[in-house]
C-alpha cells in the first residue's frame, strides 16, 4: 500500500510539473483576467436599487430588438453613440447599494436587467461571434460568464454571480425566461426593459411566450409526452420539488393542449437539444 502512495505521489507530481510547464508556455494573452463594465461609486453617491432607471436600456433595446428577441447587433456595435449609451446604463446600474431598502419588484427587475445589459455589452466586446460559447473557456482563457464583472455597490458581480446568488435565490422561477444568454434557444429577449411597475404582467407574458415556441415545448399526444427545454431540465429543482409540481406550476403557462397533457398521470417529459447560436438578426 505504502509502495502504491509513493507511486501515486510522483505520478501527481510529475502531473503538477506538466501543468506548470503548460501555464509558464503560456503568452499573456492567453491567460485571461477580469473584464469590468459599469463603474465604482463612492458609498456617499450610491442609491437603492428603488431609485435605478431603466428607460435608457429601454431605448436601446427597442432600437436594436425585435419582436422574436433578435439583436442587431451588426448595427449596434457599428454605432458608436448606442454602444456608449450601453455603457453609460451600465454605470448607472453600478450605482445601486444592495444594502439599502427597496421593493422586491423592483430587485429583480433591476437584477433581470443588470444580466442581460452585461451579456449585451460582453457579445458587442468581442462581436462579430457566432456563440456565445466561444468565449466561455473552461481551463484557459476568458469566460464571459464568470470574468465579465460589474460593480453594484461595493461588490463585483459577473453574471453567474447575478444568476445564482441573486436571482435564484429571490424565489421567482420565471427568471428562468427573462434573462437571456445571447442563444436562440435562451428565451426571448423582450424589446423593453423591466421594471417593478410591470414586472407581473412581464414575467408571466415571458413564460407564456417561452412555451408558445415549438423550440421550448412540443407536444405528442400519441406518446404522452412533453418535449421541453433543456432550462427546465437544468432549473427543475427551481419550478419544484418534484416532476409533477413541475408541471403544475409550468403548466398554468402552456397552450391548451399541453396544459391538459401536462395535468395527466404518468405523463413522460423529454428535453430539447439547446441552439447555443447567436441570437442575430443577420443570421437568422
Amino acid at each position: 500500500m505504502r509502495r502504491f502512495q509513493v507511486q501515486l505521489y510522483q505520478i501527481t507530481l510529475s502531473a503538477l510539473g506538466v501543468v506548470g510547464m503548460f501555464l509558464v508556455l503560456l503568452t499573456p494573452g492567453q491567460v485571461k483576467a477580469d473584464r469590468f463594465v459599469g463603474q465604482r461609486w463612492a458609498r456617499s453617491q450610491q442609491v437603492s436599487i428603488d431609485q435605478i432607471r431603466h428607460d435608457s436600456f429601454e431605448a436601446l433595446l427597442k432600437r436594436y430588438v425585435d419582436a422574436d428577441g433578435y439583436v442587431n447587433y451588426k448595427a449596434w456595435h457599428a454605432s458608436r453613440t448606442d454602444r456608449v449609451q450601453l455603457q453609460n446604463y451600465l454605470k448607472q446600474l453600478s450605482r445601486a447599494n444592495p444594502s439599502l431598502a427597496a421593493s422586491r419588484h423592483a430587485k429583480i427587475a433591476f437584477w433581470i436587467n443588470a444580466y442581460n445589459a452585461v451579456t449585451l455589452e460582453g457579445i458587442l466586446q468581442v462581436y462579430p461571434t457566432s456563440s456565445i460559447r466561444n468565449h466561455t473557456a473552461k481551463v484557459v482563457g476568458y469566460n464571459i460568464w464568470k470574468q465579465l464583472k460589474l460593480p453594484v455597490g461595493d461588490r463585483e458581480y459577473s453574471l453567474e454571480d447575478i444568476e445564482h446568488k441573486m436571482l435564484r435565490k429571490m424565489n421567482e422561477p420565471r427568471i428562468h425566461f427573462s434573462i437571456v444568454c445571447a442563444s436562440i434557444g435562451c428565451p426571448r429577449l423582450r424589446n423593453e426593459a423591466y421594471v417593478a411597475s410591470r414586472l407581473e404582467s412581464q414575467l408571466a407574458d415571458n413564460a407564456r411566450d417561452f412555451f408558445s415556441r415549438t423550440q421550448n415545448l412540443q407536444v405528442d399526444v400519441q406518446r404522452r409526452t412533453l418535449r421541453m427545454s433543456a432550462i427546465v431540465n437544468w432549473f427543475g429543482s427551481d419550478f419544484g420539488a418534484t416532476k409533477s409540481q413541475q408541471l403544475a406550476y409550468l403548466s398554468k403557462y402552456m397552450p391548451a393542449q399541453a396544459l391538459q397533457l401536462a395535468r395527466q398521470p404518468n405523463v413522460k417529459v423529454s428535453y430539447l437539444k439547446y441552439n447555443w447560436n447567436l441570437n442575430d438578426q443577420s443570421k437568422r
